[in-house]
């Protein structure tokens, strides 16, 4: 099961009740945390859910809605006991900004391993999460990135069975692992199905429309995308700023055919993004607008 929570769903600046975008979620124990804006503690706070198992920190960009919140997060994860080393991934100049925000959180009692992105698509293999990578089309250096859970395929004890594959050696195989003993070689094909549909969270916000986005959200459980505007009035804006209308992401909706989509980091303009609900899910049924505090529970396809 995959535990997801849209922790702030603003744009731009924070409003009495709508804090900056971030994003949480939580898997076997490891949790990820997509963005850091004002807020972001006091929303996870608001959840329940503490800082201290937070592994992994993505960066979509260094504008301040999305980064500003990472020094006061830093610290409590610092007095949360945590001492496990923590993996930040962001564009080009990472080490640089969160060393700069650190002037404020200069001691902390873990290492921080930084990751770089480069390229214009990058995979990350962390733990039990494959998370892809993708360039957008902002007014800086910006990425969407696909946090993928997968599953193996189902165990096949007959086979085991039939190739005289010990006992003690199946849970291992199970898990992926090869096990040799006695010049023997066992791997996990011998014994295990065709690898089964995971689950994947797709999150994109600050940039125009582009084709890799919905490609990248392809058939997603979860896909959350920016809907700076709702107002078609302010489509030069949105082109100006490289931001995206709502109607510009439903149809990335429908292009991706995601399972479920909602919509994220509104513009404080829109005090009320549901007043162009009817218009929009016209466009994509399936798509939602989000509000702080979402969650939602994605559990692996029933067989």
């Amino acid at each position: 099961m995959l535990d997801i929570c849209l922790l702030g769903t603003g744009g731009m600046m924070p409003l009495p009740n709508r804090w900056l975008t971030s994003l949480i979620l939580r898997c076997g124990g490891s949790n990820i945390l997509i963005d850091c804006g004002e807020g972001t503690q006091i929303a996870l706070k608001e959840k329940g859910w503490s800082p201290n198992p937070i592994d992994l920190i993505l960066f979509t960009h260094y504008h301040a809605d999305h980064i500003s919140g990472l020094p006061g997060m830093l610290l409590s994860m610092g007095n949360s006991d945590r001492t496990e080393p923590l993996t930040i991934v962001g564009p080009k100049g990472l080490r640089r900004v969160v060393d700069g925000l650190r002037m404020i959180a200069p001691e902390l009692p873990f290492e921080i391993i930084y990751h770089e992105l480069s390229e214009p698509m990058e995979t990350i293999t962390f733990g039990i999460y494959t998370i892809d990578a993708f360039k957008v089309n902002h007014k800086v250096t910006c990425y969407g990135y696909r946090v993928s859970v997968k599953r193996l395929g189902k165990f096949d004890a007959v086979k085991a069975k039939e190739q005289n594959i010990p006992l003690r050696f199946w849970n291992r195989l199970q898990h992926g692992e090869t096990v040799t003993e006695d010049g023997v070689c066992y791997t996990p094909d011998m014994v295990m199905g065709a690898p089964r549909r995971g689950l994947s969270v797709v999150y994109c916000t600050d940039t125009r429309p582009l084709p890799v986005i919905s490609d990248m959200a392809k058939d997603a459980d979860l896909f959350i995308c920016e809907g700076m505007y709702g107002d078609r009035d302010k489509l030069e804006n949105a082109r100006k700023y490289r931001h995206m209308m709502m109607y510009e992401a439903a149809e990335l909706g429908v292009k991706s055919q995601a399972r479920e989509m909602w919509l994220t980091h509104y513009s404080p303009s829109e005090m009320k993004p549901e007043i162009y609900k009817d218009e929009i899910q016209k466009i994509y049924p399936r798509l939602k607008f989000a509000r702080d505090g979402w969650s939602k529970d994605l559990n692996f396809d029933e067989e």
